[in-house]
């Protein structure tokens, strides 16, 4: 069965705690409708991307196993997002849950899906990833020699390389 890294985030509740309850859930979900987790990360406070003034967000990277196809797994991805309580306002918002694909084995996806939610851009390896602290230090954690399949580099390299300034800290 195919191998897939997501990564979690959620920044909607009373505390760092209760965020972390979203990523929770949102796991339980995603062991019913997808597959069995293999590996999780710890949980990571971060403070907000592209829009800073919101709660700090906790964000956590997951191992999973599934028997669905990537265009499957990303409706279901939106459908699991819906029923938690996402709401897209305003891109990188504040949200109850956000769930994106990072690898889908070693596949690298770029196409347009259509559906019920309307028209999606399915990109894997994820586009910004490598950008992102928040993605790189839980992904390093679980999966430092993982080689991404386009840039080459192992999750611990793209770490090492990227120069985002965002503060990241593990979560207890």
């Amino acid at each position: 069965m195919p191998l897939v890294y997501l990564s979690l985030g959620s920044n909607i509740g009373k505390n760092i705690k209760d965020i972390a309850k979203n990523l929770a859930n949102a796991c339980l979900c995603l062991e019913e409708k997808v597959g069995e987790i293999i590996l999780k990360s710890s949980f990571y406070q971060t403070k907000a991307w592209g829009v800073e003034n919101q709660a700090d967000f906790c964000n956590q990277i997951i191992l999973i196993s599934t028997n669905l196809m990537p265009e499957t797994l990303l409706k279901v991805i939106l459908e699991i997002e819906l029923s938690l309580g996402r709401v897209r306002k305003v891109r990188w918002g504040e949200r109850i849950i956000d769930i994106d694909i990072i690898y889908f084995d070693e596949m690298i996806i770029n196409e347009v899906i259509n559906d019920n939610f309307g028209e999606i851009l399915l990109i894997v390896p994820h586009q910004r990833m490598q950008e992102r602290l928040f993605v790189l230090i839980p992904l390093a954690e679980i999966a430092p020699d993982f080689v991404h399949p386009i840039l080459k580099k192992t999750n611990k390299q793209l770490l090492s390389n990227c120069n985002d300034v965002l503060e990241v800290n593990i979560y207890e």
